[in-house]
């Protein structure tokens, strides 16, 4: 059995919801059951907040991630609250804003995640797209062609080129990081 619980944690207004469900969404896309569960702090824009994702190749019993193969987290704030739970072999990807207390064993990705959708594409609203990009070419979750049927599924229309651009993006520093 094939099984991955996956949790994307960033700072409210960062579309993180949003690129749990497309992650959901894109698992279902390739033949797998999927679970996307969600929560933030009460002052939602700007407090931490996370998305939780279970892909599996048999039935889901528990909605919530119990042991973490993959953590995302955009801010400091949210690594704070939500890197519990992840188990030794997980894995840490974060934005190069992020950093890790000491004695932290896991592999650990650091991806100008956020630059890359401000700076490098101008559009802030994107850097969720980019952190899929960045997960699925690190860790294989689900294929890419069903990411990008789900990103393009699910983006406001007239977004779809600027989203694309974005998927590509986030997999390129994705790669970059997998090379140090």
């Amino acid at each position: 059995m094939e099984k991955h619980e996956v949790r994307l944690s960033g700072s409210g207004g960062q579309g993180l919801l949003l690129a749990g469900i497309i992650l959901a969404e894109a698992a279902i896309i390739d033949g797998k059951n999927a679970v996307q569960t969600q929560s933030y702090g009460p002052e939602a824009r700007g407090g931490a907040s996370k998305s939780e994702v279970l892909i599996s190749d048999e039935a889901i019993d528990f909605p919530k991630v119990r042991d973490c193969d993959l953590l995302l987290s955009l801010t400091q704030k949210s690594y704070e609250q939500y890197n519990h739970g992840i188990k030794d072999t997980g894995v840490l990807i974060l934005d190069t804003s992020v950093t890790v207390e000491e004695g932290v064993t896991n592999k650990i990705y650091s991806v100008p995640i956020i630059d890359t959708a401000a700076k490098v594409l101008g559009k802030p609203m994107v850097t969720n797209i980019v952190a899929l990009g960045a997960i699925v070419e690190i860790s294989k979750i689900v294929s890419y062609d069903a990411l990008e049927a789900a990103v393009l599924k699910r983006v406001p229309k007239g977004t779809e080129e600027l989203n694309k651009k974005a998927l590509a993006l986030g997999y390129e520093i994705a790669k970059e990081s997998l090379t140090k």
